[in-house]
C-alpha cells in the first residue's frame, strides 16, 4: 500500500511538472513568435518605404564605374545636327549642323559652319575659348557647353572636379526612378530636384539625365536638363545618340548624331588657344569679362540671336 501511495505521488509530480515545462514552454514560443512578427513587420516597412536611404555606393565609386563603362577610344569624331526649337510661333526652327573633336581625358572642339555664323569652341585643360564669326566671344563655358562633359573627362578625378565646379555635391547619393529604371542619383535626395544633379542608370551606368541649377538675379531658380539618350556602341565606345535641353521643362533645344568616327589623328594645331587667340581679336572687353556664372540668364538671348540669324 504505501508502495502504491509513492507511485502515485510521484507520478502527480511528473504531470505538475510536465505541465509546467509546456507551458513554460508555450509562454517562450508566444514571445519569439511576436518577437519574430515585429522584425518581420519593420524589414517589410523598411522594404517598401525606404528604399532610398538603403546602402547606396558613394558618388567617386559611381563616377569610376560610369567612365569605365564607357569602352576605350583615344579621340571621337562626331558629325550632328543642333535644332534650337522656338517657343512662339512666328519664328521657325533652326537647324545647326556641327563637328565635334574629343580627345580624352582633356580636350574638346566644336565646330560650327554656315553661310550666316561660324562657331569655334575650344576647351584644352581647363581653359576656354569661344569664337563666333572670326572673333573672341568668351573665355569660359555656356550652360549649353557642359552636355558634353559626361564624355570627355573620363579620368574619375577630372570628371569629379568638373561636376564640383557644376554644383553637383557628390557627397550625396541616392536611388530613383527615370523611365521605369532604377537610377543613381548624384548631388541630390531622390527625388528632390532643386538642386544640380546627375543621373545614372542604375544596371549599365549610363548617364541619363544631368540637372543644372542656378538662382538668377531676381533670386528666382532657373534649371537645365540635359536628357541623354538612344546610347550606341560604336567600335566598343558608347555615345548618346539623342541629346535634349530643357529650361524649365520647356524644350529648347537637341542634338542628333548622323555618324561617329573613333581613333582618328587630329593636329594639335585645333587645340592650342594660345595659337587661336593670337589669330581672332576679341569681339569686346564687356563679353570677355563676363562670369560663366550669367550664362544660365542668357539663354533666351542666345537662342533668339541664332533665330534671327537664320529667319
Amino acid at each position: 500500500m504505501p508502495l502504491q501511495i509513492v507511485i502515485s505521488v510521484f507520478s502527480v509530480v511528473n504531470w505538475i511538472f510536465f505541465y509546467e515545462t509546456i507551458n513554460i514552454f508555450c509562454k517562450n514560443l508566444i514571445n519569439y513568435l511576436k518577437l519574430y512578427i515585429f522584425l518581420l513587420s519593420f524589414a517589410i516597412i523598411g522594404f517598401f518605404y525606404l528604399p532610398a536611404n538603403a546602402y547606396v555606393l558613394q558618388g567617386p565609386h559611381i563616377l569610376e564605374l560610369m567612365t569605365g563603362k564607357y569602352g576605350k577610344a583615344k579621340t571621337l569624331l562626331v558629325s550632328q545636327r543642333q535644332i534650337l526649337y522656338n517657343n512662339s510661333p512666328e519664328t521657325k526652327t533652326v537647324e545647326l549642323n556641327e563637328t565635334l573633336r574629343y580627345v580624352f581625358p582633356e580636350e574638346f572642339r566644336s565646330d560650327i559652319r554656315s553661310e550666316n555664323i561660324q562657331r569655334l569652341h575650344v576647351i584644352s585643360k581647363a581653359q576656354a575659348l569661344t569664337v563666333i564669326d572670326g572673333k573672341i566671344a568668351a573665355t569660359s563655358e555656356s550652360i549649353f557647353d557642359h552636355y558634353k562633359d559626361i564624355i570627355l573627362y573620363r579620368s574619375r578625378a577630372l570628371l569629379e572636379h568638373q561636376l564640383y565646379l557644376l554644383g553637383i555635391d557628390l557627397s550625396i547619393t541616392s536611388l530613383g526612378r527615370f523611365r521605369d529604371k532604377t537610377t543613381y542619383v548624384l548631388g541630390a535626395q531622390y527625388p528632390d530636384e532643386s538642386v544640380s544633379q546627375l543621373w545614372l542608370n542604375k544596371d549599365t551606368f549610363r548617364p541619363f539625365r544631368l540637372i543644372l541649377s542656378e538662382k538668377s538675379d531676381t533670386d528666382h531658380k532657373n534649371s537645365m536638363e540635359i536628357k541623354y539618350d538612344k546610347w550606341k556602341p560604336v567600335e566598343n565606345f558608347w555615345y548618346p545618340m539623342h541629346i535634349e535641353y530643357y529650361q524649365n521643362n520647356i524644350l529648347v533645344r537637341k542634338i542628333i548624331v548622323d555618324d561617329i568616327k573613333v581613333n582618328l589623328d587630329f593636329s594639335k594645331d585645333l587645340f592650342d588657344i594660345k595659337q587661336l587667340q593670337s589669330i581672332h581679336l576679341p569681339a569686346s572687353r564687356d563679353v570677355l569679362e563676363k562670369p560663366e556664372s550669367e550664362g544660365l540668364s542668357e539663354i533666351d538671348k542666345t537662342i533668339e540671336k541664332f533665330k534671327k540669324i537664320y529667319r
